[in-house]
Order: C-alpha cells, then structure tokens, then sequence
C-alpha cells in the first residue's frame, strides 16, 4: 500500500508551515504537498484564505491552490476528483504525498472509498431556499442531515443551500463515511489550548488587515464578485464585505470576525475528534511529527517498531 501522510488541524495553527518543515526534511525531490482548504481552491482569495505563498512554500510544490473560478462553485465532489488525480499522479512518481488542511470532509474525500453524490444544481429549489433565512436554513437542515448540520457553518447560507440541496435531491443525508482506504495512512494533528489559539487567530487576523486584506475584498468586488458570492464565501470576506456596504462599522466588523473565526476552529475540532487514527501534537509539533513520520515509514518498509501512540 501506498504511504499517504496527513497534517490537519484547526486554523491558524501553524499546519502549512509544519508541513513544508516536514516534506524539507524528508526531501524537496521526495515530497509533494496538497492543498485541503474549501476557500483556496479559488483564485483570487489569497489573504483572506491564508493561501500559502511561492516564498512559505520554499520550494516544495503545492496542489489544489488556485484551481476554480470564483464565477462557478466548486464542490466536495469537484475536489474529491480532481485531488484524487493529482494524489494518484504524486504516489506515480514514487514521492509521499503530504495532505495539509482544515477541511475535514475534503481530507476524508481523499483519503477513502467514499462517494460523494453527484447532485446537479437545482435553480427552482435555490432560489426558494434563498428566500429563507439562514437561521430557518440550518434548523432545516439539522431535521434533514443532523450530522452534517453538526459541523456545517450555520450562518453560510450558500453552503446550507448546497447541503439541502444535496439531501432533498438524494432523499438521503450524505452516507457516514467508510473508514476503508487503499492507502498507508499516518495523519497528525496540531491542537493548542483555547487561549492560545485564540490569540493566535487575533494576531494573525490583525496582520492580514494590515498586509491589505481590506484592499484585496475592494478588488474582488470590483472585479464583479457579487456580495452574495462574498456573503456565501464566508468569515473575512464576509464581514469585510459588510464593512465596505457599511452594515457594520471596522470595530464591530473585527470583533465579529474574530469571534465567528474562533467558532470556524472549534467547529473544526468537532470534525477531527470524530477520529480516533489521528495523533495529536501540541507545540512541539516539528520535532514528534518527525518521529511519527519516521516511525511509519520504517514501518512500511517492513522494519518493526513498538506502537507508537
């Protein structure tokens, strides 16, 4: 079996910077790396989405960013094939592929036998949904597929639409998941305790205001993104986007945005802890990745080594 190596968590925990430290330390020529994020997929959100950079990136190639078009939706389906590809194409190579992200059901799409429904938009049905609110949305869809209102963002009226859309269209929640992969799988998680994470996202959130994050929102809507586009794509481009319609003033604009970003993570955690296979690390993130990793790889060439969770 095929070795697939997993570095996930909630965000602004630090996960594409550890997993660009661990694929240098395995090796620029033996490591890809791909994306598992449902905002960088798009081109065009780059601060807001916390798209790595070419510099961040030091060399070591990036997949999944900048793949789809803000002028269409890009779906669970559309990334489980599409990174099902380029997964196939890295372990063709005879490199390890690293998946780095906080989108837990993008992760899951990749790593197993799952199929997604492929259920076409229906017009009719979105724009009745549309009429409803997001709060009607997400009681709706909590009687609907409670399992997926568990971690779904319940002001995202653009995703609750989808979700409903898929479950009125399957007559059916989206199926558990079928923990059954053709891949080695070694997947590591970076939790923090709750007050540092939250002052990590408040700093983070500070430094991409600073670094143009407002200016970057102005572009997209004179570019012709929509404000209901910008609403669906929601937390910065969302309040952004409501500060620039002058809906709420700057103030109320981050300190929203920093609660709303603080319930995205623990929305996160909920997801992960559903999944007994992930290790957990705390800050010392580097040096125990490095030694889990190293321990699965021996593994896998057949070398014995004590359990090591």
């Amino acid at each position: 079996m095929s070795n697939v190596i997993v570095i996930l968590g909630p965000t602004a925990s630090g996960k594409s910077k550890l997993a660009v430290d661990l694929a240098l330390r395995l090796g620029k020529k033996r490591t890809e790396i791909i994306s598992a994020d449902s905002r960088q997929v798009y081109i065009g959100l780059n601060i807001g989405a916390g798209k790595i950079t070419k510099k961040e990136m030091r060399g070591v190639p990036h997949h999944l960013l900048d793949v789809a078009s803000l002028r269409r939706t890009f779906t669970a389906h559309d990334y489980q094939k599409l990174g099902g590809r380029t997964l196939k194409n890295i372990l063709a190579q005879g490199k390890i592929p690293i998946i780095c992200g906080g989108t837990g059901f993008y992760i899951d799409s990749l790593l197993y036998n799952y199929s997604l429904p492929e259920v076409k938009p229906n017009i009719p049905l979105r724009k009745k949904l549309d009429g409803l609110s997001a709060e009607a949305l997400f009681k709706k869809l909590e009687k609907l597929d409670p399992a997926r209102a568990g971690v779904i963002d319940p002001h995202n009226k653009r995703r609750l639409i989808r979700a409903l859309e898929i479950v009125l269209g399957t007559k059916k929640p989206i199926p558990l998941l079928i923990k059954k992969s053709s891949y080695r799988i070694l997947k590591i998680g970076i939790t923090l305790p709750d007050g540092i994470l939250k002052k990590k996202i408040n700093v983070r959130l500070t430094q991409r205001l600073s670094h143009g994050l407002i200016p970057e929102v102005k572009r997209l809507r004179a570019s012709g993104v929509s404000s209901k586009k910008l609403e669906g794509l929601g937390l910065e481009y969302r309040y952004i986007n409501r500060f620039l319609e002058n809906k709420v003033t700057k103030k109320e604009m981050t300190e929203t945005l920093e609660k709303e970003i603080w319930r995205y993570a623990k929305r996160q955690m909920t997801w992960f802890k559903r999944d007994p296979e992930i290790h957990w690390l705390n800050s010392k993130a580097k040096k125990e990745a490095s030694n889990l990793i190293d321990a699965f790889l021996r593994q896998s060439a057949g070398i014995s080594e004590p359990n090591q969770r």
